[in-house]
């Protein structure tokens, strides 16, 4: 058809052990927003590193068109040189570059080997009005928040003049302002004739982008949807991404909460770089046994600071206040010391901080507790691949085999391969960050499940989430912070999106 700027038919892609893609066949229509859903492992990155060429021709079969014509892209210059960009969920900038190096990077305004900088300064400040970013191309990346970083990224694809422009998982490390910003900046480069693929687990923004939708599963296509002829509901997308329908996004629990175990009194944290700013402020909260208690606030209330300082004083300068287990006063000065003490940090940043991506499954695994495998320091590895196959059941972590690198596992799985390397530390108290970051609702699910399994063993779960639909779905209790400080204290009966935003806005002065 005419209207079709991209045909992707039957490919096929294979890794070792592992069919990646399995006769996959996309088509997306010139002008349009084409969302691209399916479970973490689907296939989604996969197939959009096919069509960059990141994964050239020949490493798979099956056959691309772009505009009519039949495309063998041998790398990613190929395919950006027909207006084919793709910005991957890791930002590819230098952050000790400008904004204007970065965006030109590769693509110097320069002639005879000499870079033109008044051209290139001139450039880069009509791409950033086009993207909305109030900035000076001579500002270092490194100085801007992830969502202008974001920006940047699309200014630079702008740069190559890009015809079909692909984003994996844009707003997945964005605060809901960003998130809105991104998506209307989309919108207006439809209007301007740019096609867009977009790759993403939040359902909410298909409704408010998408034209069309192909869902995977498994590595093969299971429908591709108009979403305004055909009856698009979010039940639909689930069951066509899971493969059966979710009645609960949240599982169920009885809940069945001891006496208090963890205390943390007038806990103050000031900034590591910046002695005299305050991060967190005179915090006081507690955790019982058995119980989920989530932490809820906005972007920058403090809720990771806190986290981050309980747990061996990981973040922060000149930190005061007590922490008591048991009714007891411990000592958390150190990761090793907060460990010792039955205490897991389940981080935000699953692959920066969570997990070590070149090192296998088994050898994450058993990391924090390599005394519960070895003897006299030598490591049993009999009974570490016992362990390890014991959490890979336990948790559900779908792999080849307990050898495979975590960084080749999906989200969800290497989400998993974190909560179980903490349980094998075997704690009393775990801290949740952002634990379903990232990750489909099917996933999600799995990890709610597995959460809810630890707090019936009797474990206290700290649960920090930006979601207020999943703290109000998960938690017991619900602990409010803004600018630092715990404005407000809400139990799961009386607790609402409304009350806890209001317990946000009005900085403690309670809900009316």
């Amino acid at each position: 058809m005419s209207d079709t700027i991209l045909e992707m038919r039957n490919i096929t892609k294979t890794f070792p052990g592992v069919k990646a893609l399995n006769n996959v066949n996309l088509k997306v229509k010139e002008g349009e927003i084409h969302a691209l859903l399916g479970e973490n492992g689907a296939g989604k990155s996969t197939l959009m590193k096919v069509l960059s060429g990141v994964y050239p021709h020949g490493t798979y079969t099956g056959d691309i068109f772009f505009k009519g014509k039949k495309c063998e892209f041998k790398d990613i210059k190929q395919s950006e040189k027909l207006g084919i960009v793709i910005i991957h969920q890791e930002l590819a900038l230098i952050p000790y570059l400008s904004i204007a190096e970065n965006i030109f990077l590769g693509n110097e305004q320069a002639k005879k080997g000499i870079v033109n900088w008044n051209i290139t300064i001139n450039k880069t400040r009509e791409l950033l009005k086009k993207v909305g970013l109030n900035e000076q191309p001579t500002t270092l990346v490194t100085n801007l928040g992830v969502g202008k970083q974001q920006l940047v990224e699309i200014a630079k694809a702008l740069s190559k003049e890009v015809k079909l422009l692909i984003l994996d998982e844009p707003t997945a490390a964005l605060n809901e302002d960003d998130s809105e910003n991104l998506l209307n900046l989309l919108l207006e480069l439809k209007k301007h004739g740019i096609t867009s693929i977009l790759i993403t687990h939040k359902l909410g923004e298909i409704s408010k982008v998408a034209d069309s939708i192909t869902i995977l599963r498994d590595g093969s296509t299971i429908e591709t949807l108009d979403m305004k002829k055909d009856n698009v509901t979010e039940n639909r997308i689930i069951k066509g991404m899971v493969g059966r329908d979710l009645v609960d996004r949240f599982p169920k629990r009885k809940s069945n909460i001891g006496e208090v175990i963890f205390e943390v009194k007038d806990w103050t944290v000031y900034h590591p770089f910046n002695e005299d700013r305050k991060i967190v402020n005179n915090a006081n909260f507690n955790v019982r046994k058995g119980e989920i208690v989530g932490i809820a606030g906005l972007m920058g209330a403090g809720r990771t600071e806190l986290a981050m300082s309980i747990f061996g004083r990981s973040y922060g300068k000149r930190i005061s206040g007590k922490i008591i287990k048991n009714g007891k006063e411990i000592d958390v000065s150190t990761v090793n010391k907060a460990i010792e003490a039955g205490i897991a940090y389940i981080t935000e940043d699953r692959k920066e901080y969570g997990l070590i991506l070149n090192d296998n499954i088994k050898e994450n695994a058993t990391l924090v507790n390599l005394n519960k495998v070895s003897k006299h320091y030598v490591i049993n590895n009999n009974e570490e691949i016992i362990q390890t196959e014991n959490l890979r059941r336990k948790l559900n972590i779908k792999c080849s085999s307990i050898l495979q690198k975590a960084g080749n596992l999906s989200g969800g799985n290497q989400q998993k391969l974190v909560l179980s390397k903490w349980i094998f530390a075997e704690p009393d108290i775990l801290i949740l960050d952002e634990p379903t970051r990232g990750i489909d609702v099917g996933a999600k699910y799995e990890i709610y499940t597995i959460i809810n399994q630890l707090a019936n063993e009797g474990k206290a779960i700290i649960f920090i989430s930006s979601e207020l639909p999943e703290i109000l779905g998960m938690c017991d209790r619900i602990y409010v912070m803004s600018e630092g400080k715990i404005t407000g204290e809400l139990n799961k009966d009386e607790a609402t999106q409304e009350k806890i935003m209001k317990l946000v806005i009005n900085h403690g002065q309670g809900v009316q």
